[in-house]
């Protein structure tokens, strides 16, 4: 064999071994980009848990951040191993909740009203919270030339993204404890509450249709980029500035059926809010890239940047404070009285975070038995 040509298949065979190396050097980089695809590679060929697939949904919101960044990096899809994930993106909760109920997704991350009325309707059949996700990122934004003060919203035209949203319940609750009376369907009263969709807001700012907005981030750092400024932040109503903003909530028949893989996605969420506490600005921009992969446009650092640190990743349900939501939602005329019992099932979460060695979480008195 002539001498060039096995020179070349020396190299060539020492370039096989190295492989297996060198991949095993790209997948040890952590959750950066680049360690992405490798892993979700390996994680493809590994063992499957008790179902092939699971079905997750989320929305593309920064208070959706936990499943922006464990899907953008691979945290999620690492804990399922040969199990795929398969996502799909909502923009309301009631098209999510009705996923959920026609069996088109398994798991979801939500707010805590259309999870209350998804609950509620279906007698306590369809769902459970499993699980936390985010706390705050709620704001008050205001046109200043207007709006100078909180007395000064009395006859104004006050945006919130939907009617019985969970802005639009914590709304209709900061108007009535000032005394003040709004019709809760219509919205009329001594504020305006103007039922306008998020991605319709900017443009009803500018307009001059709306005077301000009780929204969550991104949309009311959009506005503070039109010229509005923040009056209030939500997060100074509650206790400890913490209230639920985004549960992760699973099918009963999933659960019951696939705990096992109930439990990956959990323990997904636990090591990406860990990720993102640790890694800050990392995790915004990988959360902005996701964004951008999925409505094909990032937001502007004017936008993200103060946005960003308003929202808490917390694992913990906070579920004293969805009961109070709750409460809230029948006082302003929105919900009959509901009975809640069974809506939590937080052993895996507790399971997951004992063994990880952290606290365990209280359903304040809300769990399924």
């Amino acid at each position: 064999m002539p001498a060039s040509r096995t020179t070349s298949l020396r190299r060539l065979a020492a370039l096989a071994a190295a492989l297996p190396l060198l991949i095993g050097a790209l997948a040890s980089c952590g959750y950066g980009s680049q360690a992405v695809s490798d892993e979700k590679k390996v994680a493809a060929e590994g063992e499957k848990l008790s179902a092939d697939e699971v079905r997750l949904g989320y929305f593309p919101n920064l208070t959706h951040a936990t499943a922006l960044v464990g899907d953008q990096e691979g945290i999620i899809q690492k804990e399922l191993g040969g199990t795929e994930l398969k996502v799909s993106t909502f923009n309301a909760g009631p098209s999510e909740i009705e996923a959920l109920n026609a069996d088109s997704i398994d798991i979801g991350f939500i707010g805590p009203s259309p999870a209350i009325n998804g609950y509620v309707k279906s007698g306590g059949r369809n769902l459970r919270i499993v699980g936390g996700s985010a706390s705050g990122g709620v704001k008050l934004v205001v046109n200043p030339a207007k709006i100078k003060t909180l007395d000064d919203l009395k006859g104004k035209r006050i945006a919130t993204p939907q009617h019985g949203n969970t802005q639009d319940v914590a709304f209709l609750n900061w108007i009535k404890g000032r005394g003040w009376k709004v019709d809760a369907q219509s919205g009329k009263g001594d504020v305006l509450v103007v039922r306008t969709e998020n991605k319709v807001a900017p443009d009803a700012y500018k307009s001059g249709s709306i005077d301000g907005a009780w929204v969550p981030e991104p949309t009311a750092s959009k506005l503070v980029s039109e010229g509005a400024r923040v009056l209030l932040d939500e997060s100074t109503l509650w206790p400890d500035k913490k209230f639920v903003i985004t549960n992760i909530i699973v099918s009963q028949r999933f659960l019951k059926e696939h705990p096992d893989v109930v439990e990956a996605v959990l323990r997904g969420a636990v090591k990406t809010n860990a990720w993102i506490n640790a890694n800050p600005e990392k995790a915004k921009d990988s959360a902005n890239a996701k964004l951008k992969a999925l409505t094909g446009k990032p937001l502007g650092d004017k936008v993200i940047d103060p946005a960003w640190p308003s929202i808490q990743f917390v694992d913990d349900p906070l579920a004293a404070t969805l009961r109070a939501q709750a409460d809230h939602a029948v006082a302003a005329g929105l919900l009959e009285q509901p009975d809640l019992k069974g809506i939590y099932d937080l052993r895996p979460l507790n399971k997951v975070l004992v063994a990880a060695g952290k606290p365990a979480v209280a359903d304040a008195g809300l769990g399924a038995k």
